[in-house]
């Protein structure tokens, strides 16, 4: 193995010097650090981590703490990041919780073995206070849910203005019965997006109030339970005659249920999506959804994260960067049958009385 001692004798230079030169230090010339790395990539060296960590130096590791790799929602965060925080020198380490507080924790304590230079988390829905503890002894940034109890430097989404949107987009097409299919409200994503579901309908004409039966809530990450819960809204005897939705996974979900069932839509049912996923848009007649700017938030956190250690983010100000999610109109939503009709004849006796 090449060690610090070959790349100075190399060099000619003392082993101090490289190891200075290696870890960036100010005290080194721009120039002997670019010959040092320039040598060190050559030879093949590979810095001894464990050493680092015994002379109490952070690695180049950044953590990313996410539920499930699975969810292309978060495989985009994590591709995002990976690039972004490679471009400045860190490399990516991943960690996958399912959303269960016991693995976070687990998760959290290898990180901070690791004296890694910092954490990007997407928190569980309680998170263990060890977990908060542990976060709180190093750089960490929390990512599209944020938990008051880990800290106050969040990059995330307007969930509630996106339901609200999403959902009054229904009402203004004459949806009077709009079902809602979404997360937990455990979890601050779910209570935020049912939230704005719950304003836009308050704010309905005529309004009756959402109905306790038109609303199923689960896990955001589960494609069986929005298959199960769209099962369960259309087995209804009222049915409705609209579905909005507020996850990913639960979104293809409730496409996976509808196409089963060869439920015509819109003319059956109109349905909202949430996330841009490949093949949104050639299902069906194309759906409509809540487009996320999941890429750039991502990217935006990571250098904004970067800046931070750099910088030494030991004082760190509260900050918050909130993106604004925008309604995607494809084919999926038009006026129900009944509106259609109204607004039919209503036009047909506009079209013959006297001018």
């Amino acid at each position: 193995m090449i060690t610090i001692k070959d790349i100075a004798t190399r060099l000619q230079v003392s082993p101090s010097t490289v190891g200075r030169a290696l870890a960036d230090d100010p005290r080194i010339s721009a120039a002997t650090k670019k010959k040092v790395t320039e040598v060190a990539n050559e030879m093949g060296y590979v810095a001894n981590l464990a050493a680092r960590m015994m002379r109490g130096v952070s690695s180049n590791l950044i953590g990313l703490v996410l539920p499930d790799i699975r969810n292309s929602f978060y495989s985009t965060i994590a591709h995002a990041l990976s690039k972004c925080v490679q471009g400045a020198g860190f490399q990516l380490m991943l960690s996958e919780t399912e959303d269960d507080r016991m693995v976070e924790l687990h998760h959290i304590r290898e990180l901070t073995s690791a004296n890694v230079a910092g954490i990007i988390i997407v928190p569980t829905a309680r998170p263990h206070r060890e977990a908060t503890r542990l976060l709180k002894l190093l750089p960490h940034v929390q990512l599209i849910r944020r938990q008051a109890a880990i800290g106050d430097q969040y990059f995330g989404i307007d969930d509630t203005q996106a339901l609200f949107d999403a959902t009054n987009h229904l009402i203004a097409l004459g949806h009077q019965r709009i079902a809602y299919l979404g997360g937990t409200d455990e979890l601050p994503t779910g209570e935020a997006r049912l939230q704005g579901y719950r304003k836009a309908i308050e704010a309905m004409p005529r309004n009756a109030g959402p109905g306790a039966e038109l609303v199923r809530l689960g896990p955001p990450g589960s494609i069986d339970f929005g298959r199960e819960a769209m099962r369960a809204i259309l087995s209804q005897a009222c049915a409705p005659t609209a579905v909005v939705a507020g996850s990913v996974r639960i979104t293809q979900g409730i496409v996976e249920e509808l196409t089963a069932q060869r439920i015509a839509v819109p003319e059956q049912l109109s349905v909202v999506g949430f996330g841009d996923e490949m093949g949104f848009s050639w299902w069906g007649p194309g759906l409509t959804t809540v487009g996320l700017p999941v890429h750039d938030l991502a990217t935006a956190c990571g250098l904004w994260f970067v800046h931070q250690i750099r910088e030494n983010a030991a004082a760190r100000a509260p900050y918050a960067s909130i993106a604004t999610a925008t309604l995607i109109q494809r084919g999926s939503t038009r006026a129900p049958a009944s509106a259609a009709r109204e607004r039919a004849t209503a036009a047909v006796s506009r079209s013959k009385s006297p001018a």
